[in-house]
C-alpha cells in the first residue's frame, strides 16, 4: 500500500519548494562570517548550533554543492554567492599550503586533523564540478587541479581503484581499502565529466564502478561489500564487532546498495553496457529486499550476509538515495513497483524523519521511529542536507525537468 504522502513527492513544484526549504535552513544558520566556511553542527530539532568551530572538508564540500545545486533548481540569488562563500573557504583554509591537497578537520580557521583522505579529496572535486555546471565564476578552472590530486596520491592503477587514507605529507599511514571513498569518487568524477565533457573524467569513473560494482561485487557475495585490504581482496572480517560504527560498519548497508544504484543509472545514461542498469536493478532490490523493515517501515542501518538486519536505527541518508535510486530506475524501466517504492519511502520520510516545524531531517531514528535523541548534538559534521537536495535534484533531473 502506498504511504498517503507518498505521491506529493511527484510533484515537481513541490520537490522544488523542499529544496528551496533545506536550503534556506542552513544559509540562515550555517554561514560562518568569522572563521570563513560554513557551520554544520546545528540541532535537528530546534536549528540551535552546538558546534561553531569544528569544520569538516566533506561538510564544507557538501554545502558548495548545494548551493550550486541551489542555483541550477532557480532557487534563491543567494545560492550562488553563497557557494562562491565556501570555495574561498576551501581555498583559503582546507588547502594544505606546506603539502599541498585539503586537511580533514579545522577548528575554526586552525588545522585540527591534516590528514589527506580520498573521501574528502572526492567532495572537493564534486564541489567545484557542480559549481562549474552551475555557471558558478571560478569553479571550472578548480575541476583539474582537484582530480590531478586523486590521480597522483590516491588512485592506485593496478587495481583500478583509490586508496582511502593518508598523512598530512602524503605518506601512508594504513593498508585499509574501503568502496565508500571510491564510491564519491565516481560520484564526482561523473559530475566532473557532465561539467567538462573530457572523456577521461568519465573513464576512471567507470572504471571505479566496474571494479567495484561488477567485478569485486561477483567475486564476493553478488552484492557490494564495505572493506578490503590493502590488495583489494574482500576483508570479511573488518569491523566484525562494530557493526554500528558510524562510517565503517560491517555488513552490508543498504543505503550504499541504494546509492550504487544511483550511481550506476547515471553512468548508464553515457556509456551502453548492459550490466549498468542490471545491477542497479540488482542493488535496489536488495537493498529493499533485506533492508526495508516491512513492520515499521525505513532502511535498518545495515545488515548481515544472510539477508539479517544487524543495526536496526534508521539514519535519513538511505532514505534520500532510495528515493533517487527509484525514481531513476523508474524513468530507465518504466516499472510501476518503482514508482510504489518511491512513493513509499518518500512517505515514511514525510511521516517520520522530516521535521515538521523546520523542514529539515532528523539524523537517526530508532527501530521504531522516534527521534534517536542522543545522536542528535552528537552526530558528525556532514549533516548538512547533501543527500536530500542531491536526490531531489536527481529525481527532478529523470523527470527532464531541470538540466545540469
Amino acid at each position: 500500500m502506498i504511504d498517503r504522502h507518498g505521491s506529493i513527492a511527484r510533484d515537481p513544484r513541490w520537490l522544488r519548494e523542499h529544496a528551496r526549504t533545506l536550503l534556506s535552513f542552513y544559509f540562515h544558520r550555517s554561514i560562518d562570517h568569522t572563521h570563513g566556511g560554513y557551520v554544520a553542527q546545528i540541532s535537528d530539532v530546534d536549528g540551535t548550533v552546538y558546534d561553531s568551530r569544528a569544520k569538516l572538508l566533506p561538510a564544507t564540500c557538501r554545502f558548495v554543492f548545494n548551493f550550486s545545486v541551489g542555483k541550477l533548481l532557480g532557487g534563491p540569488d543567494w545560492c550562488e554567492s553563497a557557494a562562491v562563500h565556501g570555495m574561498d573557504h576551501l581555498e583559503r583554509h582546507h588547502l594544505d599550503r606546506e603539502h599541498g591537497g585539503y586537511v580533514w578537520v579545522l577548528d575554526g580557521s586552525d588545522v585540527a586533523d591534516g590528514a589527506k583522505r580520498c573521501y574528502g579529496h572526492a567532495f572537493a572535486l564534486l564541489a567545484y564540478a557542480t559549481a562549474a555546471r552551475a555557471g558558478i565564476e571560478g569553479a571550472a578552472e578548480r575541476i583539474e587541479p582537484a582530480f590531478d590530486l586523486i590521480d597522483e596520491h590516491f588512485w592506485e592503477d593496478e587495481h583500478g581503484l583509490c586508496r582511502v587514507e593518508l598523512e598530512r605529507d602524503w605518506s601512508e599511514t594504513s593498508d585499509y581499502r574501503g568502496q565508500n571513498a571510491n564510491m564519491h569518487t565516481c560520484e564526482a568524477l561523473l559530475a566532473a565529466y557532465e561539467a567538462t565533457g573530457d572523456d577521461r573524467y568519465l573513464d576512471r569513473s567507470y572504471s571505479i564502478a566496474e571494479t567495484l560494482a561488477r567485478d569485486l561485487t561477483d567475486r564476493g557475495d553478488g552484492l557490494l561489500w564495505e572493506h578490503y585490504d590493502g590488495d583489494w581482496e574482500h576483508d570479511w572480517e573488518y569491523n566484525r564487532d562494530e557493526p554500528g560504527h558510524l562510517f565503517r560498519p560491517w555488513g552490508y548497508q543498504p543505503g550504499h546498495l541504494l546509492e550504487w544504484s544511483k550511481l550506476l543509472l547515471l553512468l548508464d545514461e553515457h556509456r551502453s553496457e548492459d550490466w549498468l542498469a542490471e545491477r542497479a536493478d540488482h542493488f535496489f532490490d536488495a537493498a529493499v529486499e533485506s533492508g526495508w523493515d516491512d513492520e515499521r517501515g525505513g532502511f535498518v542501518y545495515n545488515f548481515d550476509r544472510d539477508g539479517e538486519p544487524i543495526v536496526e536505527n534508521k539514519y535519513y541518508w538511505p532514505l534520500c538515495e532510495g528515493v533517487a535510486a527509484a525514481a531513476l530506475l523508474y524513468d530507465r524501466f518504466d516499472e510501476d513497483r518503482y514508482a510504489e517504492w518511491y512513493d513509499r519511502i518518500w512517505g515514511y520520510a514525510l511521516d517520520n524523519a522530516v521535521n515538521e516545524k523546520y523542514g529539515n531531517w532528523y539524523f537517526q531514528l530508532t527501530p521504531d521511529n522516534e527521534v534517536a535523541h542522543d545522536a542528535i548534538d552528537d552526530s558528525p559534521e556532514v549533516k548538512v542536507g547533501y543527500h536530500q537536495i542531491n536526490a531531489v535534484f536527481e529525481t527532478l533531473r529523470a523527470g527532464g525537468y531541470v538540466e545540469g
